[in-house]
């Protein structure tokens, strides 16, 4: 497998570790690019095989023609999401495969680390000590036993996140999604419930659904005068599930307790790399950053020893499995809704 030549974007030092260390493996030839994927660079991918991308490496239709023209054959997603590869501009001429699962239990478990740093003041707590200043003033939270926790998507990480809130601390769960996992709610007594139903019942709200156009947005001002005064709001899946201007609007008037945000609508610029001697452009970040009652972590509710090998072993099997002629089983079928696919006779979706 020497010959399949892969191209790397936006390669971190962790990712060129795991990569190397595993490629020993395989024996792919890879080259690394610490850049994200743009149209300027995207002709680097001439004479390679295979580019692999992470979520924010957009694949815009003049991207999908440079790869295509430049001999590319495959996209290799280091994510389970793939809302930044533009579907009908790759269709038929890029394949695209991705990491459904690398550790939903990585994900769920940050979430819930950041519902307890955010009810408990951890983060402000941590400074204040340092600072030798012990008052308790502005530090009380309140008891999740007995509270009720809405989880809106039931996938794989939307489940564990229940079954550690209903389970582990004794909450009352209600969840909401349109392919209901009935038995296992029914097995955990956890209830499917409408949205509205759960945005005013609910004492913390926890968003694990994919970005869809049904979804984009699904936290808005709406959604928002529905919950209850003092709802936390955590958010470990995609940052467009909530309108950030309309979430600093509840937090300026006081109707939201908390929020807990591993990513953000506008992150692209921003998250993964290093700002610390330059000022921050967006306004509407800049912004949310000043409330004491957010927590903003940089997309990193993936980041176990765990989830970045699974991630990198799960590529490199996809990639595998194409130069090899095989059936890829986690490839992008986003045709199946819109004609007969044939991905179940010849193992690929086109």
């Amino acid at each position: 497998m020497a010959d399949t030549r892969i191209l790397v974007f936006d390669a971190k030092p962790y990712d060129i570790e795991f990569f190397e260390k595993l490629n020993k493996n395989y024996g792919f030839f890879i080259k690394f690019i610490p850049d994200r994927l743009t149209e300027d660079n995207a002709v680097l991918a001439n004479g390679y095989d295979v580019v692999s991308l992470f979520v924010n490496d957009y694949v815009t239709p003049q991207v999908a023609d440079i790869f295509y023209k430049n001999g590319v054959k495959l996209i290799a997603l280091r994510s389970a999401g793939y809302n930044n590869v533009d579907l009908d501009a790759v269709y038929g001429r890029l394949h695209v495969v991705r990491v459904p699962a690398y550790s939903p239990h990585a994900i769920a478990e940050h979430t819930v680390a950041l519902l307890l740093a955010l009810n408990r003041k951890i983060h402000r707590a941590y400074w204040r000590t340092r600072d030798f200043n012990f008052s308790l003033h502005g530090l009380m939270g309140f008891d999740l036993h007995g509270k009720t926790a809405g989880i809106i998507g039931t996938g794989k990480i939307g489940r564990i996140v229940a079954e550690i809130l209903g389970k582990g601390f004794g909450m009352r769960v209600l969840v909401s999604d349109p392919y209901p996992q009935t038995e296992w709610a029914e097995n955990n007594g956890f209830s499917y419930v409408e949205l509205e139903k759960l945005y005013k019942e609910s004492d913390v709200i926890s968003l694990h659904c994919p970005l869809t156009e049904n979804t984009r947005h699904i936290i808005n001002k709406d959604s928002l005068a529905l919950t209850k005064p003092g709802v936390i709001i955590l958010n470990t899946g995609r940052g467009q599930l909530i309108s950030t201007r309309d979430l600093i609007a509840a937090l300026k008037n006081g109707h939201i307790g908390a929020a807990g945000l591993d990513v953000y609508e506008e992150e692209t610029d921003y998250f993964f790399e290093d700002h610390s001697d330059s000022y921050i452009q967006d306004d509407v970040l800049a912004r949310l950053m000043t409330f004491p009652n957010v927590l903003v972590t940089s997309h990193q509710a993936f980041f176990t020893r765990e989830a970045v090998t699974n991630i990198v072993e799960t590529t490199m099997e996809n990639i595998r499995a194409f130069a090899e002629g095989k059936a890829l089983d986690n490839e992008i079928c986003y045709k199946c809704d819109r004609q007969n696919c044939r991905k179940k006779e010849v193992g690929r979706c086109w």
